[in-house]
């Protein structure tokens, strides 16, 4: 398939689709060309959903939240779930947002009904340096600025819910009377907030006095690293999730006994700061199709993947369901399917393997300044990335196919040759045009997923079993998908094995926290390494999300901002009217 100077020359030009006339690509940004759509009201979004004016509750005219007694799940059951995963990204991200925007744009463009779900950006990455999360050119969801930024609250819930147990756990030290005796030095939980921040990675708190609280050790997470946000992921219900808030483990007492923030009687008004954020968020894409935006954990510290209640009423309300999972297929993808699609009882149909050629021949090893200069060698050599990525999809009983996320630096012999490549492992690589052309650019992709869902779909099955011992699935993990020979635990490691043995969590799913740079837990070794060893660091412990996590070699749960933040290309005028934001 080679792209003749006319197709290069569409990817400049407006999508005819839209109903406002825009300039040419080549003169506007991502959030211009937002700015530009003249949005439907959200009522008759709902109601291609067949979902009734009175069953939604309106942030505005393009924002609304959907009620949870919408979910069916006999009809989840029936409906195509696809998830849109990557090979291992450069820092920039491959676009798989933007693909899953477009493959569902493309997808109702062939006539089959279709929403895509996503999670919600953190503000950590909109002004640090991969930007937001609203999908790119022609393929996005809208309100951009909205959803980017505060969109309906949900992650200030999740920041206060968090912060509140935090507050409790230091009120009840502080109290002389009516306390659990919960020893400071052995306190778990830490506060949150939704900025890239490494200054508050370890703090001292409680200085200045008795009337300010005991002094000790503390630091923050960033918001999407928060068990609170894991537990809005993972919830089944409001129910469960007032149960799972209970089921948080925080600390130990002075006795050596766990405190857990039942014991502080947290988890109603944890709860209650949450009642809105449970609800999944309806917007649209920018060719007016339903788009549902819930959770946002990272994949690298977190799992990566929006909420079970928003999948599950993308289900209920949709036939074709695309949702993606962050960063490479090595972390978000093999949380969704190891984790969220075996406790939430899902069967993904199809997995679209985002690739870019940039990205191969990052991983054929040229520099950065080179990544977009055509390069047929290197793309040969970065190839065995998404290779070993094909090789562990294939694991989990899913067929996939590659996405090829087009960009203006690729030349036509390297997009053959992956093609071509693909063809030889008997997989379908398709060429994806959604960022410069919306859902006329993903058709042919849309064919190749329907192909798989309707003719070979299979039921997936997890790589490994809850219920095997914890080291075994951490191995699992490290060896079937990263391909490492060994795992090593450090003493601090094997301080927390025992310590989950004892305290009866080792039925637990594992939620690795691992570079996005690497298959390995060492950023430098690109491509395809072998005969490495992954080191687990320490393994912290998400009771109430019912996972443990495995900390891998230097890896944060508070990421620190570049050299130079994108907040600095931001501006907004004295109409409100922002630019800069990406």
């Amino acid at each position: 398939m080679k792209l003749c100077i006319f197709t290069r020359f569409l990817r400049q030009i407006n999508n005819k689709q839209s109903k406002t006339k825009i300039e040419p690509m080549a003169h506007l940004s991502d959030i211009e060309i937002a700015q530009a759509k003249k949005l439907e009201h959200i009522i008759k979004i709902a109601k291609k959903l067949g979902v009734d004016e009175d069953d939604i509750e309106m942030y505005g005219k393009y924002k609304a939240k959907l009620p949870l007694h919408l979910i069916d799940d006999d009809k989840v059951a029936k409906n195509n779930l696809v998830l849109v995963t990557a090979l291992t990204p450069t820092p920039a991200g491959e676009g798989k947002t933007t693909v899953s925007i477009g493959l569902t744009e493309g997808l109702n463009k062939i006539g089959k009904q279709a929403t895509v779900v996503l999670r919600e950006p953190s503000l950590g990455p909109v002004f640090g340096i991969k930007g937001g999360a609203a999908g790119g050119g022609y393929s996005q969801v809208v309100p951009m600025e909205d959803i980017n930024l505060h969109f309906t609250g949900d992650f200030n819930a999740v920041e206060k819910a968090n912060n509140l147990l935090s507050a409790l756990i230091d009120n009840n030290i502080q109290n002389k009377t009516n306390n659990l005796n919960i020893d400071p030095r052995t306190i778990l939980w830490k506060r949150v907030i939704d900025m890239n921040d490494r200054a508050l990675r370890d703090i001292t708190i409680g200085l200045g006095g008795t009337a300010n609280g005991v002094p000790r050790q503390d630091g923050f997470n960033i918001t999407p690293a928060s068990e609170v946000m894991a537990i809005l992921c993972m919830a089944t219900d409001f129910d469960n999730l007032k149960k799972r808030l209970g089921d948080i483990f925080i600390a130990f007492t002075y006795q050596n006994e766990p405190v857990f923030a039942r014991d502080l009687k947290a988890e109603n008004a944890m709860a209650i700061l949450l009642k809105d954020a449970v609800k999944p968020n309806l917007v649209q894409t920018l060719e007016e199709n339903p788009a549902i935006i819930h959770g946002g954990p990272f994949a690298n510290i977190a799992q990566g993947t929006n909420t079970i209640l928003a999948t599950k009423m993308g289900l209920t309300l949709s036939n074709y369901v695309v949702t993606e999972a962050g960063f490479g297929a090595d972390l978000g993808a093999e949380k969704f399917l190891n984790i969220k699609s075996a406790f939430a009882n899902l069967n993904p149909k199809c997995v679209v393997l985002v690739a870019t050629i940039r990205a191969l021949r990052h991983h054929g090893a040229v520099q950065k300044e080179a990544y977009n200069t055509p390069n047929l060698d290197a793309v040969s050599d970065g190839f065995k990335n998404l290779e070993k990525h094909i090789e562990n999809i294939r694991k989990f009983n899913i067929e996939p196919v590659v996405a090829i996320n087009s960009f203006v630096s690729d030349s036509d012999e390297e997009v053959d040759f992956v093609i071509e490549k693909c063809n030889s492992l008997g997989v379908h690589a398709v060429l994806s045009e959604g960022w410069a052309k919306g859902g006329e650019g993903t058709k042919e992709l849309a064919k190749a997923v329907v192909d798989i869902v309707e003719n070979k779909a299979t039921q997936y099955k997890p790589l490994y079993d809850w219920k095997s011992p914890v080291t075994e699935k951490i191995e699992t993990i490290a060896k079937e998908v990263y391909g490492a020979e060994n795992v090593e635990y450090s003493k601090q490691a094997q301080l927390n094995l025992r310590r989950i043995n004892r305290l009866g969590f080792n039925d637990f799913a594992i939620c690795m926290a691992k570079t996005q740079k690497s298959f390995s837990d060492n950023e430098q070794l690109i491509g395809r390494p072998e005969g490495f060893t992954v080191t687990v660091r320490e393994i912290e412990i998400a009771a109430g999300a019912q996972f443990l996590i495995p900390i891998l070699g230097k890896m944060m749960r508070m990421p620190g901002l570049p050299e130079s933040p994108a907040s600095e290309g931001m501006s907004i005028d004295k109409n409100g009217v922002i630019s800069g934001l990406s």
